[in-house]
């Protein structure tokens, strides 16, 4: 898949969103690519499955 960086991950994580008309498709999609959505103070906060933790926030918008 190629995402090394916040803004990789970050933009393939809202270009899915886009695809999707529920957030929940959403997030049953982001899991089939390894990642999760956790709410955080800080906003959404896209998390890795495998173990890596948290890795970058969506902001308050998102």
């Amino acid at each position: 898949m190629g995402l090394e960086t916040k803004n990789d991950i970050r933009d393939f994580v809202m270009r899915e969103r886009l695809r999707c008309v529920s957030d929940r498709e959403w997030k049953f999609r982001l899991r089939g690519y390894g990642f999760a959505i956790r709410d955080t103070d800080e906003g959404p906060m896209v998390t890795s499955l495998i173990g890596r933790g948290d890795l970058c926030t969506l902001g308050a918008g998102a």
